[in-house]
């Protein structure tokens, strides 16, 4: 089982890309061809000991790979396939091998997600991460990233049909071998580990903790069994994955959360999904409609609410949270335009340090186009917020609602001029940074009244500014400010609130 908890985290960030859909327009989608298949380069033999194998290889695993069932909500989602062994007649590398689908049916239409990563590494106890090759296929579009690390940095070359190959330099990677399947590595040695992986979706390296638990009894194939317990925690994800592995090596289930698991299963069975309807199986269905002032600029409205954990529950400036009686917790949401006298010019520094204002490979904010069109839109406006709220018009009102144009990176969502609240929000943010204004990208529901009539909250995303002080926005519906309908859990598309998902309650609005 490669880097499994890992993908399962990545799976995470897919499942909450197709809960964020109530604000897209459900067209077809075109299958897309699949790319011709890339191998990641191996680079010529290093020097080592002969024999001198990381324990990542010692550790014991099913021949030939093993398939694990996705569910959401116990409804079957999707399948991971992972592999990871030496390279035969090349002893001295490993290749991990890690393949994410996922299919559901999105409103009236069929939503499929394919993510394949391939990575190659020096088989010796901290050998190196050499190079890799990322295939994304389906939503979020098609492109292969191929690329070579060296000890000061990594080169990616970007491929996407019909358009130039692009080439992309990027920060040194810490991940080894040994962190491309931490857990096992962790229960042969019992011991804690630690390490750091290189993130196949962003392209950023974050550390991460492996604990190991005491043993459990398991039930198998009608048999009680030991296996092996451990916890992954990622800083990206922040989601413990607990993972329960058998003695011969075979990862027999994972828990992400309350609500999704990945389980052992035969090829056959693994492919098996059950095509679910994700708008009825993500929304959080309420007793009653909301009232109209909840839509208003000053507006607010409070609900109440069960399966909210403590750690989302941290004021702010548009959310109070109360508790109640048997773990309910009071929520008063609202919403206002920023205050005058806080108002600043820009360019602005970031309260948080610098990381709002960052680039990277999905925001390119520093990409010639998006800088040459935030200077066009902004032109010689001081005034942040101003400025800001030319943005957010100009996306909303160039952006076409269109969920089967879905796009992972800014400058895409600028070449299609097109896509759905996640596109609207990813071009938001890049130009709010090109102007020089402090921008990141908020995830949670919004209230909606679908085709059916039932009231409910449906999960979305909009952006947050800093304008001399924080204010939302949302350029999907074209909101200068968000109105009080909104409830943020989240930031920057991070799995850290997809346990929320079918399990987070409204028992009553006030």
């Amino acid at each position: 089982m490669t880097r499994s908890p890992k993908t399962l985290l990545s799976l995470g960030t897919v499942v909450l890309g197709l809960a964020l859909v109530q604000c897209k327009k459900q067209d077809p989608v075109p299958t897309a061809a699949p790319p011709p298949a890339r191998s990641a380069e191996v680079s010529a033999p290093s020097a080592q000991a002969p024999g001198a194998l990381s324990d990542v290889v010692k550790a014991r695993r099913p021949q030939g790979g093993e398939y694990l069932g996705l569910y959401l909500v116990d409804k079957k989602v999707g399948y991971l396939f992972t592999d990871l062994g030496v390279i035969p007649g090349r002893e001295d590398r490993v290749r991990s091998i890690n393949e994410l689908h996922f299919k559901a049916n999105v409103g009236s239409r069929l939503s499929e997600r394919i993510h394949r990563e391939e990575r190659i590494y020096e088989a010796r106890p901290g050998g190196r991460l050499l190079a890799f090759t990322i295939e994304q296929r389906g939503d979020g579009g098609t492109q292969t990233l191929v690329g070579n690390v060296t000890p000061s940095g990594i080169s990616v070359v970007r491929k996407r049909p019909g358009l130039a190959d692009e080439t992309v330099s990027l920060p040194a990677t810490k991940e080894v071998v040994e962190d491309a399947d931490p857990v096992r590595v962790a229960l042969l040695r019992q011991a804690n580990v630690s390490g750091h992986m290189l993130d196949g979706t962003d392209l950023g390296t974050y550390p991460f903790d492996v604990t190991v638990q005491p043993t459990e009894q398991r039930l198998l194939s009608g048999v009680q069994v030991k296996v092996g317990k451990a916890v992954m925690v990622s800083e990206k994800e922040k989601v413990p994955v607990t993972s329960y592995v058998a003695e011969e090596g075979q990862v027999l289930e994972m828990e992400y959360g309350q609500t999704m698991k990945a389980r052992a299963e035969p090829e056959a069975v693994a492919k098996r999904l059950d095509l679910v309807e994700v708008f009825g199986l993500t929304r959080v269905v309420l007793p009653r409609l909301l009232p109209e002032e909840a839509k208003g600029i000053p507006g607010q409205v409070k609900l109440v609410m069960e399966n909210l954990p403590e750690k989302f529950q941290q004021d702010t400036y548009r959310q109070k949270y109360q508790a109640q009686a048997d773990g309910k917790v009071l929520v008063t949401l609202s919403a206002r335009a920023p205050e005058p006298k806080a108002l600043k010019p820009r360019p602005l520094k970031d309260p948080e340090g610098g990381k709002n204002l960052e680039t990277s490979i999905i925001i390119e904010s520093d990409n010639p186009r998006i800088r040459e069109l935030a200077e066009q839109l902004v032109g010689p406006e001081k005034d942040a917020y101003t400025a800001a709220k030319a943005i957010v018009a100009w996306v909303a009102q160039n952006l076409k609602k269109d969920y089967g144009a879905s796009a992972d990176r800014a400058t895409d969502v600028l070449r299609q001029r097109k896509g759905d609240c996640t596109e609207h929000s990813l071009l938001t943010v890049s130009l709010l940074r090109a102007a020089g204004i402090p921008a990141r990208r908020v995830d949670g529901v919004i209230y909606m009244v679908n085709q059916d009539g039932v009231p409910a909250l449906y999960w979305h995303e909009w952006v947050e500014a800093f304008v001399g002080e924080w204010t939302q926005m949302d350029p999907t519906f074209d909101q200068a400010v968000a109105d009080a309908t909104h409830f943020g859990v989240g930031q920057e598309g991070n799995a850290e609130i997809t346990p929320l998902i079918g399990t987070l309650k409204v028992v009553e609005v006030k």
